[in-house]
């Protein structure tokens, strides 16, 4: 209850100190009606759907999802707000104290006005995230990218060079809203005609069932070697309320089950052999390691144990914290890890060349696209679904296409 009461003060303190900026520039009741309307709308939603709502308790639906979405959209511009006004009061203070006791009342018409002027700058610069975030809800959310790359390898075995690799990650099939969009994102993932297809986990966001109506639909993806996969962390059910530990063991089994109906050969802290021409290719399969508080089923050594040193291996591990800190260290040479887990924060700006940048990489050293240590490559998926905010903005749903090449001077 602390949490609610420290939540709903701060909530009130930042809606206040927000409607500053449309006072200073309109004294228009209509507005201000508006403003205060939407801003409740938004609240009381959010407190029903996350407190008040009895059916709602123990999953994420889609009505919570979304009205985590529309705080977020309410939330977003009245940070820039008090960011931008704050930092304006804060350097006006001392100069009103030092007018107020020297008794100097020539210059008090300038606060007004620019105050004006710069609540003007300020609500421009907040309706961006505003819309952005909004954009992200409607039509960010399966904006589908298929991302290419292409890996050199001095070792590559000579019969994978050009070898396709299709990738995909981070389902979270119980957020899905719109089946004619998921259906065009599977037409896509086929179109690139890749050797393999791997998934790297999470495909529901807490329930086996949330993927039962896209069984079919996902069922249809297809690749000439075969689609194999790994677990995430939110396919172990560890964020729902069970009643027992054989109820939630069971949801799991459930899921391992679907992945086998749609296709997918599940590895579980083991591996498999790709073979072409008389050479072959180790994918090693780990369950779910992530840093913190995150699962740590995945056990590295027990998934290799049954490939050799010198064989070019390719890693599927939901989580990159994973590669960083067991996997580039470990005595074998993993050529390729591939990951998903962070989602970019489904939010951020990538201007390919310039800039790339979202808030997750506070959190996360290696978030998003190719990376390189140590003389081995990971692959941060961005994530084909969405969780929590039901959108993306600037942070596109991924398809990665990975192309290995054999160096020239090894060829």
């Amino acid at each position: 209850m602390l949490r609610w009461i420290i939540f709903f003060a701060l909530y009130i303190f930042l809606d206040w100190y927000a409607f500053k900026a449309f006072k200073s520039i309109t004294k228009h009741p209509f507005i201000y009606g508006v403003y205060w309307t939407l801003s409740a709308l938004v609240l009381g939603n959010f407190v029903y759907e996350m407190l008040l709502n009895p059916s709602h308790l123990k999953v994420l639906t889609h009505s919570k999802s979304y009205a985590l979405g529309f705080l977020l959209v309410a939330l977003a511009p009245k940070l820039i707000l008090l960011v931008i006004l704050g930092f304006e009061d804060l350097v006006r203070l001392p100069q009103g104290a030092y007018r107020f006791f020297k008794k100097d009342k020539r210059e008090l018409g300038y606060f007004p006005a620019r105050r004006a002027f710069i609540s003007k700058i300020a609500i421009g610069l907040a309706a961006i995230p505003f819309a952005g975030l909004l954009y992200g809800m409607y039509k960010g959310k399966y904006d589908f990218r298929v991302l290419k790359y292409t890996l050199t390898f001095d070792d590559l075995p000579e019969a994978f060079d050009g070898y396709k690799i299709t990738q995909i990650s981070d389902i979270h099939s119980g957020s899905f809203d719109d089946r004619e969009k998921i259906e065009y994102a599977i037409d896509l993932i086929n179109e690139q005609e890749s050797d393999v297809l791997l998934f790297t986990g999470d495909m529901v966001n807490n329930l086996s069932s949330e993927m039962i109506p896209w069984k079919d639909t996902f069922g249809r993806l297809k690749a000439k070697d075969g689609k194999f996969s790994v677990l995430g962390n939110h396919d172990y059910g560890d964020y729902v309320e069970w009643d027992s530990e054989a109820e939630k063991a069971q949801n799991l089994e459930e899921l391992k089950a679907i992945q086998k109906d749609i296709g997918f050969d599940l590895i579980l802290n083991d591996n498999r052999f790709l073979e072409k021409d008389g050479d072959r290719i180790a994918l090693v399969g780990v369950e779910n390691w992530g840093r913190g508080h995150f699962k740590k089923a995945g056990d590295l050594k027990k998934a290799a144990s049954k490939i050799d040193e010198n064989d070019f291996k390719i890693l599927m591990s939901h989580d990159p914290s994973h590669w960083e800190d067991q996997v580039i260290d470990d005595d074998y040479f993993y050529h390729l890890t591939l990951s998903g887990h962070t989602h970019g924060m489904q939010f951020g700006i990538e201007i390919p060349g310039w800039i790339k940048w979202s808030p997750i990489k506070w959190r996360y050293k290696y978030w998003a696209g190719i990376y390189k240590e140590k003389g081995q490559f990971i692959n941060v998926n961005r994530g084909f679904g969405f969780l929590g905010y039901p959108g993306r903005a600037g942070i596109w749903p991924e398809i990665s296409v990975i192309e290995l090449k054999k160096s020239p001077r090894n060829a």
